[in-house]
């Protein structure tokens, strides 16, 4: 039986995949900096395969054949295109009541509030998974579904808060959820909406969607917030933006507020600024008396 020899070790290495258009380490090491300046996000070394996936496409739609004209054009200041770049590199992993543990402790917190309305900021809406998940949270924490609970829903990637308004999603995206839930929250798609679902009107009124990039020098935003979700968004910060942008939070988060972070971010760098109450559950350092229990109502 004829056999395929293994390479040796003087061989020379596969040869790299051709492609359409040609990606130097420069053309990276641009598209790494432009994302950075604008939008704050780092981007590893091991990204490079998938911002060409994803760049390749605007060059293709733009009949362009080099993505050294591609980032001239950027660097040209074609604002329309700059939103495009920033959809195309984020991402947007999400769901309805992802990391769950922290939905209790805010129908606890919540309930436990003088003023009225609850005013919660969701800073990396995405396509609206998470701030319905906090509306829906609210309904039930209050037992009606009008709440005295306005949630301000943003994030960088316009086309995802379009999505995040609209309230329609594939009936896959709520499989997870408990049938009552389902039933009391979400309509059943007929005819061309089959297979889909729509968020109730009235859960949607409870919730504003607006763009914002968390490094604009300013922000469209006006506290104090009892509460504020910013989840999953933080490790795409270096520790220096992070700490800025944990700096920006303080002041807007209600002296007794509480912060959701992601499960896989840490604040060890801004003590200072945000004290752990475990389960990645932060209140504000400058907060007076001891840290709070998150087992207990707060």
């Amino acid at each position: 039986m004829a056999m395929t020899p293994r390479p040796g070790r003087g061989d020379a290495p596969a040869a790299a995949p051709v492609r359409e258009f040609q990606f130097t380490q420069d053309d990276f090491d641009r598209v790494r900096k432009l994302i950075y300046d604008h939008a704050g996000i780092s981007l590893a070394p091991i990204k490079r395969d998938m911002v060409y996936s994803r760049l390749a496409r605007r060059l293709r739609a733009l009949g362009m054949t080099s993505f050294a004209a591609y980032l001239a054009h950027l660097e040209r200041g074609d604002e329309k295109e700059w939103e495009t770049f920033v959809n195309s590199l984020t991402t947007n992993l999400t769901s309805f009541f992802r990391e769950n543990h922290h939905f209790p402790i805010l129908a606890r917190y919540m309930a436990g509030l003088k003023q009225r309305p609850i005013q919660i900021w969701c800073s990396a809406a995405s396509t609206g998974e998470e701030p319905y998940s906090i509306a829906i949270t609210a309904c039930e924490a209050f037992g009606t579904i009008t709440p005295p609970v306005a949630i301000l829903a943003t994030d960088i990637d316009t086309s995802v808060l379009a999505t995040g308004e609209r309230g329609v999603y594939p009936e896959e995206r709520v499989d997870k959820l408990d049938a009552e839930r389902r039933r009391r929250f979400f309509l059943k798609g007929t005819g061309s909406q089959e297979g889909h679902v729509k968020v109730r009107p009235e859960l949607q009124k409870l919730i504003t969607f607006e763009r914002v990039n968390l490094l604009d020098a300013r922000w469209p935003v006006n506290g104090p917030f009892d509460a504020m979700f910013c989840r999953n968004v933080m490790i795409y910060f270096d520790k220096e933006t992070q700490y800025q942008i944990l700096k920006r939070f303080v002041p807007l988060l209600r002296e007794d507020g509480l912060f959701f972070a992601g499960h896989s971010e840490s604040f060890l760098h801004a003590v200072d600024l945000m004290r752990p109450l475990g389960r990645t559950v932060y209140e504000r350092a400058d907060r007076s008396g001891a840290p709070r229990d998150m087992r207990r109502e707060p």
